[in-house]
């Protein structure tokens, strides 16, 4: 996902001055960065920060730094990387095929044993209606889907993504990015969260991925309750939402 805002004021061009950030925000979007950076593709590096406790004891002090009751359980891969990128494909990229006609040798293909797409989480909505309630959430914000690595909208890479930039706009200043990522959380992102947790809690091949997914529920439920506590206090006659 690209985008030219999130490195300065949005109200003018010239970068904010440290102490002009918010830090409960920003710390918030820390914490999404980590988490999209977590169910990509894992790197050697990931393996490493992950495996000697650097993501998690990071993961704790910005959790620290904001006012969410959120627990970070151990996050170590238990494996070597070779291993746990076998695992990351097994779950997340890799289809499955079955022989259905052993007398021809015709074969039925199916997706990934877990989707990293919305879509295949919500029976309530259907690729078209999620995709583009996404589409217009990013580009009301100016937002686009990097070129190079096209993608639905409905990955959840990209609506973390999405998610921490709104976190850096309210740390910026702007109020009305908290309300566009409350109403992120509750359309979008804290429905597929749920159903991706429950699906590897179910799974005894998820491996560290299953913490991870508890994580990321985790997190979302807490910013999301607590984004919509503060936001009902806040509203007077108006109520702050985010058409887009």
């Amino acid at each position: 996902m690209s985008d030219t805002n999130t490195a300065v004021d949005p109200r003018g061009d010239d970068r904010l001055d440290p102490h002009d950030v918010r830090a409960d925000p920003a710390a918030r979007g820390v914490l999404y960065q980590t988490l999209t950076r977590a169910f990509e593709h894992p790197t050697e590096e990931l393996h490493t920060s992950l495996a000697d406790g650097q993501i998690a004891d990071g993961l704790r002090e910005t959790v620290t730094k904001t006012s969410l009751d959120v627990s970070v359980p151990d996050l170590a891969p238990g494996e070597d990387y070779e291993n746990l990128s076998a695992r990351y494909n097994r779950l997340f990229a890799l289809g499955m095929a079955a022989v259905t006609d052993r007398t021809d040798g015709s074969v039925e293909t199916e997706g990934p044993v877990v989707s990293l797409y919305e879509s295949g989480h919500r029976d309530d909505a259907t690729w078209e209606t999620v995709n583009v309630d996404l589409a217009r959430a990013y580009e009301y914000y100016g937002l686009s889907v990097d070129e190079d690595e096209r993608d639905h909208h409905d990955n959840l890479g990209l609506q973390l993504e999405f998610a921490g930039y709104l976190a850096r706009r309210e740390a910026l200043g702007e109020d009305d990015a908290a309300a566009a990522r409350r109403d992120l959380l509750d359309r979008h992102l804290t429905v597929f969260a749920a159903s991706l947790r429950e699906e590897l809690a179910e799974m005894d091949a998820a491996g560290v991925y299953a913490d991870l997914a508890l994580l990321l529920d985790r997190v979302l439920a807490a910013d999301h309750a607590d984004l919509a506590d503060g936001l009902d206090s806040a509203s007077t006659t108006d109520e702050r939402e985010v058409t887009w």
